[in-house]
């Protein structure tokens, strides 16, 4: 007799295994070119369905990465009255690996769905998204090109050691990671590739193979072959950093927008510390009526004030009880990571044909 397989809940952790029916189910999906948790099923080659007559496909993608500054920039060239940007701000319809849903919102599930996103953008208007997974995900860039052959891409690199610590401290902002120590969730990616020590609420466990973020040249290399070289912009994260003004009229030029205008400094998702999940999910379940409890908070709410003034008082809560400044540099690891990556700023050096060992200071391990 088969023995029963059934999932691990642990209500420690919080964390869950997947069945092996469950991993044969999502590999037979991927395997007939459906995304699991997906609406939507490609065909067994991947293609992407035909245009249809409703709204449009856009003319510029920023690409990634997550914590390199995407969102600001999204922000910043959303503001412009020559580019028009859905409200969705992470459609991830051309990463097939990711399910339809995330924390935040239903995603767009076909081709129409997808279009229909920009169905407000004005004749004279360019439009663009922001997906900071398209740049990770191996099928999103050939898939771009099938949809949209004239793309303009854009995409952020961050110091490798750095940006992990940063996607990190997100992930546990996000609930998609329980694990609060650094070292120790790099640690688990063998198990959590194999469906084990999945977080409860992680609807997206790919986000927990940080050594998978940053194989820069390999994950250029996918765009540059579906793309001419002069479809794609890269941009250095410390540059942007630097001279924030100057990049963003940089890639307002590269995708054909006028760069005279003013433009208005922003900075959006500041990396932080959780202080403790429980209350963010206590803060999170009141903000969307989640649970009988929950739901009788938000409808007094409601009564007492308008639906601006409670999000403001909710996230005044979470910014004093709930968010915390970031814990301090843990320097031994990070030194780990730079020798463990350095081989990928080599390579990234030479693909893009610019110094990053020195400018990330890789020159300087021992």
């Amino acid at each position: 007799m088969a023995a029963s397989v059934e999932p691990i809940l642990s209500s420690s952790s919080g964390e869950r295994e997947s069945t092996a029916g469950e991993r044969g189910a999502a590999a037979a999906e991927r395997e007939a070119g459906r995304c699991p948790n997906s609406r939507e099923t490609f065909g067994p080659a991947g293609d992407t369905p035909a245009p249809t007559s409703h709204g449009r496909v856009p003319d510029f993608f920023i690409a990634g990465n997550p914590k390199c500054g995407t969102t600001a920039l999204y922000d910043m060239l959303a503001a412009h009255p020559g580019i028009f940007t859905p409200e969705l701000r992470e459609p991830a319809f051309f990463a097939s690996e990711l399910p339809r849903e995330d924390h935040r919102a239903a995603l767009p599930a076909t081709l129409e769905e997808y279009r229909a996103l920009f169905a407000g953008a004005r004749p004279e208007q360019l439009v663009g998204e922001r997906s900071a997974m398209y740049l990770w995900s191996p099928t999103a860039a050939r898939r771009i090109a099938e949809v949209q052959p004239a793309a303009k891409i854009i995409a952020i690199l961050r110091e490798p050691a750095s940006f992990l610590r940063s996607l990190h401290l997100q992930n546990l902002q996000s609930h998609y990671e329980t694990v609060t120590d650094l070292r120790a969730a790099l640690a688990l990616e063998d198990a959590r590739r194999a469906g084990r020590r999945i977080p409860r609420r992680c609807r997206r466990p790919q986000t927990l193979l940080y050594s998978e973020y940053v194989r820069y040249a390999e994950q250029l290399r996918r765009y540059r072959t579906a793309f001419a070289e002069e479809q794609l912009l890269v941009l250095i994260y410390d540059d942007y950093r630097a001279d924030n003004d100057a990049t963003v009229r940089r890639v307002l030029r590269f995708v054909g927008a006028d760069d005279s205008l003013p433009i208005e400094p922003t900075e959006v998702n500041a990396t932080v510390r959780i202080r403790s999940q429980p209350l963010d999910e206590l803060v999170h379940a009141v903000s969307v009526g989640r649970g009988p409890v929950s739901r009788v908070a938000k409808a007094s709410l409601k009564a007492l004030a308008p639906r601006r003034l409670r999000r403001a008082a909710l996230e005044a809560v979470q910014r004093r009880l709930v968010l915390a400044p970031p814990p301090p540099v843990d320097e031994a690891l990070m030194r780990e990571l730079r020798r463990r990556f350095a081989p990928e700023v080599v390579a990234l050096s030479e693909y893009l044909d610019r110094d990053l060992v020195s400018l990330w200071g890789y020159d300087q391990l021992s």
